[in-house]
Order: C-alpha cells, then structure tokens, then sequence
C-alpha cells in the first residue's frame, strides 16, 4: 500500500449493508473511500418502502439486539433514538392446522425438556425426545447438519415441527444441510462437551447464548429485548449509514458495476467500472460470492472456486394491508383476532408460505403511520424452491390469502397489496462451510489490500454482515499503519 499521510484511497465494491458498514468504518477512521454499488441505490436487503400510505419494511425489519454491532452503526449515524422495541414478542407455529403458541425453552427450537413441546409434537414426538439421555453420544467430528444430528438425538419431529421453521426459516434452507457449527456454535461446541443433547442445550441457556449464529452481545438500554426494530423501518439504515460516509468525506455511485480489478505495482489496485477505472490502495470486496470470484479468478484462482461454491436462496415478501374493520375480533374485544407478532410455517404441512409477521402488532411506528389499517407480512421460497418465487404477484398474493384464512380465519380481502422478490438473496450454510471460508480468507490475505464482507462468510444476519464488514476494514487499517511513511512503500 503506497504511504499517504492523507489516508489511504479504499474502493469498496457493493453497497449493501456490509459495504456501507465498511466504508463507513474507514471513512471516520480518516481514509478515502469511494463506494461503488451496481444497483440504482444502496441497502442490498434492506429496503423501507410504503403501502397505502403504511410506513413499512419491504426487507430485512429487525436488528438482533444481543449482538452489538448492528445498534451501534445505528446509533452512531443518528438513528439512536429511532430505535424500538416490538410491541409484541409472541408467537405461534401454524402446525397439523392450528396455531400452536411457541414453545419456551430451546435453542432455535431444540429444546432443553420434552415437557415444553408437548403442545406442538405428538405424544410419540415428546416421547422420542426423551430418548436422548438414554442413546450413547454421537460423534460430532468437525461439523455435523444439525437436522441429522437432532433428528438422531430427538427424532425427526422435533427438526420438522421447530427447528426447520425456525433455523430452516433463518437461511431459507433445509435444517438437514445447514451446519451446526455455522449456524448453532454454542450448541455445537456444547453439544462436543455433553453426552446428551438435553444437556447441551441446558448449558448453552445458562450461559445465556440462546440465540443463533448472530448472537451473544451487549445490552441494548430498550429493556432487553432480542431483537429491535426502527421507526420508519430498518430500510432507514442504510441511507443514514450513507450520508455519514459523504458527510466523512467519501463518495457513493450507484449505477456502478466493477467489471475487473487489475493489479498495479506491488501492493495498489484498479477498480474498472464500464465508464471509468478508479486507482485504490485497498479495496473491499462486499459483493455476492459468484461476483467475487469473478473479480478474484485471476488473481487467487482457488479462492474464486470455493466462491463459486456457495449457494443462495430466492425468497418473496408479500405485503398486505387490511382495513381494521375488516378483520375478525372476539366479540366485545374489540382486538384482532391474530394473535402476537405472527406465526412460523413448517415446510412438512405442505403450505406455501413459511412465516407471517403482523407489522402492525409488531411495530408501533407501523400501526402510528396508519392507524386505521392492519399491515401484515408473508413470506414465500426456500432454497431449491424457485418456483415459487418466480410466480406472478397475483398468485403469490392469492396462495397468501388463502393460507391465512386457513390459519387464521382472516377472510377479509386486502385495500393493498405488494410483493418484492429477494433473487438469490441468502447464502447456504451447509456443512463445511467455515472451513470453505477459512480457506478463502487465507488465499485472500495474500493479496496486499484485499479483503472480503458480506452475508456469505460469517452469517447471515445484519450484525453479522456489519462484524465481517468490520473485520474487513479493520485489516486494511491494520496493514496501513504498518506502512513507513519515510520509505514510501509497505514494509
């Protein structure tokens, strides 16, 4: 990296939450950094839009709280006091046609004692559970699917009727693919410790990391919740995050797809964009894995292989808003019939949905934008399921209608309707895959002024991204002051 007593010249590729966390990162650290982003805006998942006049999250619209990165990039672009707690944290699971309260007391739905399920498995369900202090321990060896390793432990009912909504809803995956290690790793290293998986899961509660891969932080001061949300929608983020980066002194373009990085000198780069080429001494590359390993094949051809590796899931949101007279009520109640924050679908029933939100119960800033009206989220794909992302709106308007008046006797028709679609929008966590990334990361660092953020290395979640984001720009701090400013070189 050339010496400059202004700060080094960063070009971040991608702007998404991960790239503008980076840059972000690097531009109050006194760095230039210019951010380029292919799309027409930044914000990646995260998207705050509106329907018939409902302030509403079009996207991601939660921050996982017990983590502190992604309240701290909130607060610190101005958002601190926008910062919400749900009005609602209850939720049911939509299971064999009823909606069954979630159970208490598990670790993304495996549970510490049959007794809390006995109201969503079948007797042999919570029977089979039970089962598990008397089976010899399993060998878990360097990673394990934590569909298999449950199912082996508890039965596949437990994996079906909990953790594949709840884990499998997550990464829009399949519970019986996803690594434990990945997405579980406290369970996981407990899981190596105990000789039951009962008791694993009662060691990963009293230590309190009862959450998955995105967990374990710091305390909000909004009461403890585990997740928070943001008036006016998460959507909000990341153009806070974005005037923070100009007003730090760096520069946005949208519209601006890097087509390939070429090397200059020992340790500088280029960026080449189709109407211009930008000289950098680093660069971030916050990218899609399929785009970084394009942009990489030439420089660490083993690194842009795993890349290519990685798969990612479709999914669709369809938005719907509902008069809130219109809804069913208990007589003299006066609420709406539909109870808590909303519900979880697992897959095994064979509906198209796999999850509603009830924004309005959830958000009080929804229903405070339009109180009149009922806002309700569902969403639609799995991995492997592009099918179904694919149809036309109305049908995916029509299949969410009619799962939830099975579920929840809601006839009424929507004043408004909108669906956004997420093409390949979350990367796979299969078993295997942090080795995948330890192996990138190490071909990677061998490029001076190289690094790598996004969903696909260390979690899916927004404080994840804003962690690898961090670890990204950190690096190339870290390097840069080994830089002599005398010699004019890198050390």
């Amino acid at each position: 990296m050339n010496a400059d007593t202004t700060g080094l010249h960063v070009v971040v590729a991608g702007g998404g939450i991960a790239g503008l966390a980076a840059a972000h990162r690097l531009a109050v650290a006194g760095h230039r950094v210019t951010l380029l982003e292919a799309g027409s805006r930044v914000g990646g998942k995260l998207l705050a839009g509106e329907i018939a006049g409902a302030p509403v999250d079009l996207g991601a619209e939660s921050l996982l709280a017990r983590r502190p990165e992604a309240v701290a990039l909130a607060r610190a672009v101005g958002l601190g006091d926008r910062l919400q707690a749900p009005g609602t944290t209850t939720a049911s699971v939509w299971s064999r046609g009823e909606l069954v309260p979630m159970p208490k007391g598990h670790v993304m739905g495996v549970p510490g004692d049959a007794h809390t399920v006995e109201g969503l498995l079948s007797r042999e369900g919570v029977r089979r559970i039970g089962l598990d202090g008397e089976l010899p321990p399993t060998e878990i060896g360097e990673d394990i699917a934590i569909g298999e390793y449950v199912a082996a432990r508890m039965g596949h009912e437990v994996v079906d009727r909990l953790v594949e909504p709840l884990l499998g809803g997550v990464y829009a995956g399949d519970a019986y693919r996803i690594s434990m290690k990945a997405a579980v790793p406290a369970l996981f290293e407990a899981a190596r410790a105990h000789p039951t998986l009962t008791a694993a899961v009662r060691a990963v509660q009293r230590a309190g990391a009862a959450v998955p891969a995105d967990a374990a932080g710091a305390a909000t001061g909004l009461g403890g919740s585990v997740f928070l949300g943001v008036e006016g929608g998460v959507g909000t983020l990341p153009g806070a995050v974005a005037d923070a980066i100009r007003a730090a002194g760096g520069e946005i373009h949208t519209g601006t797809s890097v087509t390939a990085l070429l090397r200059t000198g020992a340790d500088g780069w280029q960026v080449v964009t189709r109407h211009r080429t930008f000289d950098a001494d680093a660069v971030v590359l916050a990218t899609p894995a399929d785009i970084a390993a394009g942009l990489l094949g030439g420089h660490a051809p083993d690194a842009a292989a795993e890349l290519d590796e990685i798969d990612y899931a479709s999914m669709a949101l369809v938005t719907l808003a509902f008069r809130r007279t219109d809804l069913p009520a208990p007589a003299g109640s006066g609420l709406p019939a539909l109870p808590g924050s909303g519900f979880l679908v697992p897959p095994v029933d064979g509906h198209t949905i796999k999850a509603s939100t009830f924004s309005s119960q959830k958000w009080r800033w929804v229903t405070d934008g339009a109180p009149d009206l009922f806002v309700l989220r569902t969403s639609v794909g799995r991995h492997g399921e592009e099918e179904q992302v694919h149809r036309e709106d109305a049908d995916l308007v029509a299949a969410s209608l009619k799962d939830l008046a099975a579920a929840t006797g809601l006839a009424a028709r929507p004043v408004a309707t909108t669906v956004t679609r997420w093409t390949g929008g979350l990367p796979q966590y299969p078993v295997g895959h942090l080795a995948r990334v330890a192996r990138v990361r190490e071909a990677v660092a061998a490029l001076p002024g190289l690094r790598l953020a996004g969903a696909a290395y260390d979690g899916v979640g927004i404080p994840a991204c804003i962690a690898s984001a961090h670890r990204a720009a950190d690096e190339i701090i870290a390097t840069s002051k080994r830089t002599d400013p005398g010699a004019g070189h890198s050390l």
